[in-house]
């Protein structure tokens, strides 16, 4: 297997896109963190959001699941990335470190892509609320193996409607982007006892490439047979990571916890937990990007019943190594928070 394969690549050994995955530079950003050059069509989200451009991903030739398209291995990128391999990826932290002068010289900030946040843009088949399943994984050249963003069974969907978010659980690690990525998704709509009555929402394999400085947060849309998702992402460059972990300790009474972080330079949230709290428990590990050097918040947003609401927030200096311990305190409870850094390994 090569590093360093280009979208240009990709094209070569895969076929062209359609229409509408055509190869754009995207190198810049306009005052309202939107692309400023080079654009793809524009898509409107909603009435709410008309001024807002939203990039149209094109979906990889013969890469769709239902079919059994994607695991007839007629490219090169299918090979490449072991997209017949299932696995979820299972890259450590690095722990080989060589320490001088203070500082670990073997492990560096990285080029990675950090999602912000996947929305259910639009359904053409129900407008109401539906039972949502299925998966969002990227493979890069770090480690091909599935990197789940979001993987959902049938046997628990997700309730959603259009417009809302859906709940991230991944990524488990960083997502290196010195090379072409894949996003590789099958997500479908629950409306019978059997799957094969089921929709397909998003079915395939998309590609996103290096192509430009990215430092701005960016709407992109995946179209499929009966919706669209939007999936909004940024190129961050000398990143390290944010491994966070929030636990529950005491609980005085049940409350409402919305948990969002922050990256220095973004003003988009990342929504790290949004949910109810009865009891002591630690909530799902989270894996962020952050500039090395910059301040990552973490907002904490506690209410319960018509009392109102209160927030509290941390604050954390990213490094390439260390922990970070922070407190929160509130009338509802007691909430410890952890914070460890590293960088992605070396190919």
């Amino acid at each position: 297997m090569t590093s360093g394969t280009t979208l240009q690549d990709m094209n070569t050994i895969a076929g062209k896109h359609d229409a509408s995955s055509n190869i754009v530079d995207i190198s810049g950003c306009d005052e309202n963190g939107r692309s400023a050059t080079n654009r793809r069509s524009a898509l409107v989200a909603s009435d709410a959001e008309e001024d807002d451009d939203v990039l149209d991903l094109g979906i990889l030739p013969k890469s769709t699941h239902r079919d059994g398209s994607l695991y007839r291995n007629t490219h090169l990128w299918k090979r490449d990335y072991n997209v017949d391999d299932p696995s979820e990826t299972r890259l450590p932290d690095p722990t080989d470190c060589d320490i001088r002068n203070g500082e670990c010289i073997r492990h560096l900030p990285n080029r990675v892509l950090q999602i912000f946040s996947l929305k259910l843009a639009e359904l053409t088949v129900d407008l109401g609320p539906v039972e949502l399943y299925g998966y969002i994984a990227v493979r890069d050249y770090l480690d091909t193996l599935r990197n789940y963003v979001v993987n959902i069974s049938r046997d628990d969907p997700i309730i959603v409607k259009q417009g809302s978010l859906i709940d991230m659980a991944g990524p488990k690690r960083g997502i290196d982007l010195i090379s072409t990525i894949l996003v590789e998704y099958d997500m479908r709509i629950k409306v019978g006892e059997e799957e094969r009555d089921d929709y397909q929402l998003i079915d395939g394999v998309t590609d996103i490439d290096d192509l430009g400085p990215w430092n701005c947060a960016l709407k992109n849309r995946i179209q499929g047979d009966c919706g669209a998702v939007d999936l909004t992402i940024a190129r961050v460059d000398d990143a390290v990571m944010a491994n966070i972990e929030v636990v529950v300790l005491e609980v005085q009474s049940s409350f409402d916890l919305c948990l969002r972080c922050f990256i220095g330079g973004y003003n988009e949230g990342i929504r790290l937990f949004n949910g109810t709290i009865g009891e002591s428990r630690h909530l799902k590990r989270s894996v962020v990007a952050v500039v090395d050097g910059s301040t990552l918040v973490l907002k904490f947003k506690v209410a319960s019943g018509p009392s109102g609401s209160v927030e509290r927030c941390c604050s954390f200096k990213a490094d390439m190594h260390g922990l970070d311990t922070r407190e929160i305190k509130t009338g509802f409870g007691l909430i410890s928070v952890k914070v460890t850094w590293s960088t992605l390994l070396t190919v």
